[in-house]
């Protein structure tokens, strides 16, 4: 008999691998090049498809309110040669929203002032996010996956906003809702649910809210980054138990996610993963993505395909982007969306561009993993010390623009309005002069002097020369080193700040000191 225990073992063990291995997705080539995209019943998903098809497009992570909507738009799909993942929202709530609302008010997630998302606004309105601590949030969340799950001829899952609100948002959305976020502030610090905090204690010992700064403790930090990978987990389990692919959308890096969003995501049992690495959001510079994919290589769960989300766009920069991500060590694209590819000649040129990847990949021409580390210095980074140059003529052009015809009837403080945005956003000239042409929005009365300006800008350029002194650093705290330099020439002190989230370089800002910049524009009057 003693001889026959390591035959059974053999055997049980077979099964138990079988088992698993059907219940968990085949081995297997995924679609190289991907979109997101929103369905609509009604909509000639033919024709779309067919499109995507002569795009190069052969994944296809889709929005749509039901399963019954997957129905319809899988076959259609399949038909192309395109597979088809559900995009589906967790912690935050989509299209469902009213109804868990008006059913469940305690279950959303509550910020470090003690206000909960039922009753309040973080940043828009449809952030509606969930608490994950609780159990009937996560099976709530289960059943809905399972709904999905169920659907026939759906490739895979691919969760969405799986995390907490962001206690940071991208440097170059701080305009948008008129805040700084140099650091982590208690309207945006989620995850005070008492649920959440009731646990914690039961396995700390404290409750992190009667400490003096909460965002400093890396226990705090870490538990919460857990309740979203254990929910991530338990999805994943649901997921391969019906022999789907899970993948997910997360934030640029682990790393960068887990300080933004509080969402460690490469502990997560993903098949797939579509890091939403949108250069534009935070540098606006292609070496970004080039940052996180080295990032995202080291980082990522080794049994994870890594993938590079990233924002279509008509230009050239879209295939750089491309270029950098691929070369870095992704395995293929995912773009947000292809409808901006808009025109039949860069759609073409898309198409050619899949077809060499592929062929490339086929070759093992792409690497595994490049080797490489990323550059922490900005001033080794000419993109984003060239962007950063641009702002420094943009203010230093906006001062001398008080002179001309178009201002005698418009005030300083409409002057600055009227250019806020493209003062803190633009990247490049061309980016600033669009952003300020655009900026009257319709109002007749401003047109002629938001073009006044930007046409002064970009005939002077050559005029509004820089002659900057040494950078010097002033201040540093968290992710955040503050610098000042001043420009010679034009005697302006100008405060800029790098911001590291993640140890990438994930964002910077720069303004002029206030009084050298008053006592510029009186001078230049």
């Amino acid at each position: 008999m003693k001889n026959l225990k390591f035959p059974i073992l053999v055997v049980i063990l077979a099964i138990g691998m079988l088992a698993c291995s059907e219940n968990k997705p085949k081995d297997k080539n995924y679609p190289m090049f991907w979109t997101w995209l929103d369905y609509r019943p009604g909509m000639n998903f033919d024709l779309v498809c067919f499109i995507l098809q002569e795009t190069g497009i052969d994944g296809l992570i889709l929005n749509a309110a039901t399963p019954d909507d997957y129905r319809a738009a899988i076959p259609v799909a399949h038909q192309h040669d395109i597979e088809v993942y559900a995009w589906l929202w967790t912690m935050n709530l989509e299209h469902d929203r009213e109804k868990i609302l008006k059913e469940h008010l305690e279950w959303f997630s509550m910020n470090r002032n003690g206000e909960s998302l039922a009753e309040t606004k973080a940043y828009v309105n449809y952030y509606k996010f969930m608490c994950p601590a609780l159990p009937e949030v996560r099976e709530y969340i289960k059943e809905k996956i399972k709904a999905y799950c169920e659907v026939e001829g759906l490739n895979g899952i691919a969760i969405d906003y799986h995390c907490f609100v962001d206690v940071i948002l991208p440097t170059t959305l701080w305009p948008t809702y008129g805040i700084v976020q140099d650091r982590e502030y208690p309207e945006w610090d989620y995850g005070y649910h008492p649920a959440m905090i009731e646990l914690f204690q039961a396995k700390h010992g404290y409750d992190p809210r009667e400490q003096e700064d909460p965002s400093t403790d890396e226990i705090w930090l870490q538990f919460r980054c857990d309740q979203i990978t254990e929910v991530a987990n338990e999805i994943a389990e649901v997921v391969h138990s019906y022999g789907k692919v899970m993948a997910a959308s997360p934030f640029p890096t682990p790393a960068m996610s887990r300080k933004m969003v509080r969402q460690d995501w490469g502990k997560w049992d993903l098949d797939i993963v579509f890091p939403m690495v949108y250069h534009n959001f935070y540098t606006g510079d292609v070496s970004f993505i080039s940052d996180c994919t080295i990032d995202n290589v080291r980082d990522k769960n080794p049994n994870t395909t890594l993938y590079c989300g990233m924002m279509a766009t008509d230009g050239d920069e879209m295939f750089d982007c491309m270029d950098v991500a691929l070369n870095n060590g992704a395995e293929g694209i995912a773009i947000f969306t292809v409808n901006s590819l808009r025109s039949p000649e860069i759609r073409s040129r898309f198409k050619a561009y899949t077809d060499n990847a592929r062929e490339r990949r086929a070759n093992h021409v792409f690497p595994v993993h490049s080797g490489k580390t990323v550059n922490t210095n900005p001033f080794e980074n000419r993109g984003i010390m060239n962007a950063i140059h641009t702002r420094m003529l943009a203010y230093v052009s906006l001062g001398r623009a008080v002179g001309l015809p178009e201002m005698r009837k418009t005030s300083w403080e409409t002057l600055e309005q009227l250019t806020t945005n493209a003062l803190l956003s633009a990247h490049t000239s061309d980016e600033y002069v669009g952003l300020v042409k655009n900026a009257p929005k319709g109002d007749a009365t401003l047109q002629p002097v938001a073009d006044a300006v930007a046409d002064h800008f970009s005939k002077n350029n050559h005029i509004n020369k820089l002659n900057l002194l040494e950078y010097k650093l002033v201040d540093e705290y968290g992710a955040t080193k503050c610098y000042e330099v001043t420009d010679v020439n034009n005697q302006i002190t100008f405060k800029v700040n790098f911001y590291f989230y993640g140890g990438v370089i994930s964002g910077w800002s720069i303004e002029p000191e206030k009084t050298s910049y008053e006592n510029y524009r009186e001078r230049v009057k």
